[in-house]
């Protein structure tokens, strides 16, 4: 599967980088090489919980394990010191250090919001509001944004009650945005902790 990647790859370079005057490419045959590199399997191509997290962590943070915003939320998923607290994590300087605590912080957030949400996941996903097709892991990224509470109050008010960080990202954004990945790898946890 790697070496057929890299020949595509190979192949679309030279394909890109091609003088159409020297080169001249039937439509056909670039109709069937396109056909071809569509079937590759790779994975960030797929929509499983680990392109589900690597896509929230890239909005957060741009997948960087030590950053603090101004705000001072930390790390690639962005965390608050009172989440952090929740899930009985206390030393933010230890946490920054530690790609793998934060990874694990990251899942038991995510089994916490999807036992908190369950209900609303079970009522909403697949439903349509304001546009925007509800889905699991839709739902879960927005709780990451603005807490399961203001998921609740904006499924339930049939999203008029739309919530929005101090940057302006709203949760209507992450519902759409990360709608369609599959998460059912997390079991619903209300005591999920490090």
């Amino acid at each position: 599967m790697i070496k057929k990647f890299f020949l595509y790859s190979a192949i679309l370079f030279l394909f890109v980088g091609a003088n159409s005057s020297s080169n001249k490419i039937e439509e056909k045959d670039n109709s069937t090489f396109l056909h071809e590199v569509s079937k590759l399997d790779i994975p960030y191509l797929q929509n499983n919980f680990v392109a589900f997290k690597e896509a929230l962590a890239y909005k957060e943070s741009r997948g960087k394990y030590t950053i603090v915003n101004s705000l001072g939320y930390l790390g690639k998923y962005q965390f608050g010191k009172n989440t952090l607290s929740r899930i009985r994590i206390h030393n933010t300087r230890d946490f920054l250090q530690n790609p793998e605590l934060q990874e694990e912080a990251f899942i038991a957030l995510c089994e916490i919001n999807k036992w908190i949400l369950r209900k609303e996941i079970k009522r909403y996903s697949g439903k349509t509001i304001n546009g925007i097709e509800i889905t699991e892991s839709g739902i879960l990224a927005a709780a990451h944004l603005g807490g399961a509470g203001n998921v609740k109050k904006f499924l339930r008010s049939n999203g008029t009650n739309c919530f929005s960080d101090a940057y302006g990202a709203k949760l209507s954004t992450y519902l759409r945005k990360f709608a369609g990945y599959d998460v059912s790898i997390i079991q619903a946890n209300r005591k999920a902790r490090i």
